[in-house]
């Protein structure tokens, strides 16, 4: 079962989105939080596998509430996925990089909303390759020059590959296809870079891999 926690001050939309969860089999609805401050204590209390999280919220915004729960060291299996009224907030730049797995827009499709909660407890990228590159591009715009990460020496030569794929925004099927390898050899080579890097999900290996200096903004290519 899917564990689930509503982070938004409009009861009419966690309203919403409790009736469109709890209907599922594999999904439970398991707190609501009407601000940041609420959100940040209540995932503390119930330990809920997916936070849906408005960034607009009073006492405590929903990008300040992210950093709370990301940088928790005993939440590190929380996964926080940001809600906007745009597809590209001001904030969920920042978002990402406090370590969302994540966002979605509000008006997404249902079924949309559904696979993105279960793809982002399996590990999966939530993120779609045109949305991330948009990120990316937004992270490129705004990045100075890297600095060299010592933790890259700890990747073997086809993971620094893989991890600069995955920083392009390739899914894991385009890293499969560009390498010659099954997508399951190549969602593998993603997971132990993860592991090796202590990157909580595949949205923070993409900032990561820009940092690092290992994927530099010239190499962008057009979005998707």
């Amino acid at each position: 079962m899917i564990r689930v926690l509503l982070a938004d001050d409009q009861v009419l939309v966690r309203a919403g989105f409790r009736a469109l969860l709890d209907a599922q089999p594999d999904i439970e609805v398991v707190g609501e939080a009407a601000d940041g401050e609420q959100a940040s204590r209540q995932v503390r209390d119930l330990r809920p596998d997916v936070v849906l999280m408005d960034i607009r919220m009073p006492l405590l915004d929903g990008l300040a509430a992210t950093r709370l729960i990301t940088e928790d060291p005993g939440l590190g299996e929380v996964k926080v996925v940001i809600l906007t009224t745009f597809e590209l907030d001001e904030y969920v730049f920042e978002a990402i990089r406090s370590g969302a797995s994540g966002f979605l827009v509000k008006d997404t499709e249902p079924e949309e909303l559904l696979r993105a909660v279960r793809a982002v407890v399996a590990g999966d990228a939530l993120l779609s390759p045109g949305v991330t590159r948009r990120l990316i591009a937004e992270f490129a715009a705004r990045s100075k020059e890297p600095a060299p990460a010592a933790a890259l020496a700890e990747l073997t030569e086809r993971e620094r590959e893989v991890m600069a794929l995955v920083g392009l925004g390739l899914s894991n099927e385009e890293i499969a296809r560009r390498l010659v390898v099954s997508p399951l050899t190549a969602k593998t080579h993603v997971s132990r870079t993860m592991v090796k890097l202590g990157a909580r999900d595949r949205a923070q290996l993409v900032v990561l891999a820009y940092e690092s200096g290992l994927v530099r903004p010239g190499w962008l290519g057009p979005a998707g």
